[in-house]
């Protein structure tokens, strides 16, 4: 069954009322998500959702209608009530609203998929993480959870300019994490993430984390952090895990480029943006290793599609190129204000809200080297690995990490494991910093990405591998 007849009619009743461009997402979405505890399941849920979403654009004044209800007198209703809102906004002056040119597609795309997620029975999802749970308790963990999340959805979308773009994406990943009660404190290791991994895949990808595998090592590791040394304080050479980096760059880089930020137009939840686009093309963001793409082709990774929601093609480009900022997420209508020539970053988490400039796959391209390389080349410094807490200021500039777990480095070799390891740093004073990089790259997935009012939750990916970078301050507390 197909929505495009329903999605048109909203399109069209949009034009009928005076917009001067329209369109509409009809969306159908499944969840399905299950924690455990200790070796119990605690909690399952499911969720389905259907509905579809209007866009219209009159004079400067975009308005947006969204409706739980798929007849096509509903849709029309919904048309026609985002060109009475747009024409609303309209009345209130401000600068000319246009839109890159986008010319019109008609196709059908769909992730990846070798393992249906909702096709896996309950009881063999519970299963995995009770085994999951239970192999962390018997290696030490005093407390041990683990869960997973499934996402179903089916798009349809149609524009006034041509598009007809059905779409199936099918996301899931799981996590475990072991906790270790001390004196006053608590450690905490977790597999593959602290959140979990993610991504655009089936469940495969779970299949391939090896929760049971790993969840001993997880709570070994974090009844060892209750007794090890403090992570010495100080300037060091600091060498990052991939997972670490893909919250690093999520942080420093990801949010910063959104351009809806770099205009003032989005400053909730994660602030505006130090960038000053006048510096585009010159800026010299961090160093030559660093090489930013903005990649929602990256396979299975969770910030992949085929086209965003407003029916741009999904197109990999830089963000930074040899250390210099060259490239924006954007969308149609943000980039035309720039004098951009490109969109394609702009989604919704739902029918019900509105499509705005989001994050797709932000990544470092690999580097040269391998992590046993970088360690090598190290006489002196910390490792540190899977985060554990974050703060970053407004602009995406000063920020402070922690991490689950830190070595040492001394000689060239891996030494005593650290605990309650941290770094703070300047984002482009330190990307200019990184000196080694490794051609391991795991694309993590974020499925918890805040942004918007009302909120919206949107799922990223961060290719990332260990990378090395000089003169960081490490151990900050307080």
């Amino acid at each position: 069954m197909t929505h495009f007849d329903e999605a048109g009619a909203a399109v069209q009743a949009a034009l009928d009322a005076g917009a001067r461009y329209a369109d509409a997402r009809v969306m159908v979405r499944r969840t399905e998500a299950m924690s455990a505890r200790d070796g119990a399941v605690e909690d399952v849920g499911f969720d389905e959702s259907a509905g579809i979403g209007v866009r219209a654009l009159v004079g400067s004044g975009w308005g947006f209608y969204a409706v739980p209800d798929l007849s096509e007198p509903a849709a029309r209703a919904a048309g026609r009530r985002a060109a009475e809102i747009a024409a609303a906004s309209a009345s209130v002056s401000g600068p000319p609203v246009g839109l890159v040119p986008a010319g019109a597609v008609v196709a059908s795309w769909a992730s990846d998929c070798v393992i249906d997620p909702l096709g896996v029975s309950l009881a063999d999802k519970g299963d995995l993480l009770v085994r999951a749970t239970t192999a962390a308790k018997e290696a030490g963990a005093d407390l041990a959870e683990a869960n997973y999340s499934v996402w179903d959805t089916r798009k349809w979308f149609v524009s006034s300019e041509g598009h007809r773009i059905d779409q199936h994406i099918r996301e899931c990943g799981a996590g475990v994490t072991a906790s270790a009660f001390g004196d006053g404190e608590i450690q905490r290791r977790s597999w593959p993430s602290w959140r979990g991994q993610f991504g655009t895949r089936g469940w495969e990808l779970v299949e391939e984390i090896d929760l049971v595998g790993n969840a001993p090592r997880m709570a070994e590791e974090a009844r060892a952090l209750l007794t090890a040394p403090l992570c010495p304080s100080g300037e060091t050479t600091l060498v990052l895990g991939g997972e670490q980096l893909a919250l690093q760059i999520h942080e420093s880089v990801g949010h910063a480029i959104e351009l809806d930020r770099i205009l003032g137009w989005e400053a909730a939840f994660a602030g505006t943006s130090w960038l000053d686009l006048s510096r585009l093309g010159s800026l010299r963001y961090g160093s030559e290793l660093m090489n930013i793409t903005i990649d929602p082709t990256f396979p299975g990774a969770l910030g992949s599609f085929g086209f965003d929601d407003e029916g741009t093609p999904a197109t990999k480009r830089h963000a930074v190129r040899d250390g210099i900022w060259v490239g924006v997420l954007a969308g149609r209508d943000s980039a035309s204000v720039a004098g951009l020539d490109y969109a394609g970053s702009v989604r919704s988490d739902g029918w019900s809200r509105l499509p705005m400039v989001r994050m797709t796959n932000v990544g470092l391209e690999p580097g040269p080297h391998t992590l046993d390389e970088i360690i090598a080349a190290t006489d002196d410094g910390v490792f540190m690995d899977v985060n554990r807490s974050w703060s970053i200021d407004d602009r995406r500039l000063n920020f402070q990490f922690g991490c689950e777990i830190g070595y040492e480095i001394k000689n060239g070799k891996r030494g005593r494991m650290l605990r309650n390891p941290t770094y703070t740093g300047i984002g482009p004073k330190f990307w200019q910093s990184m000196d080694m990089l490794s051609s391991e790259t795991i694309a993590w997935g974020t499925p918890n990405c805040g942004k918007g009012q009302p909120g919206q939750i949107g799922h990223t990916g961060h290719p990332a591998a260990p990378a090395r970078f000089t003169g960081v301050r490490v151990g900050v507390r307080g």
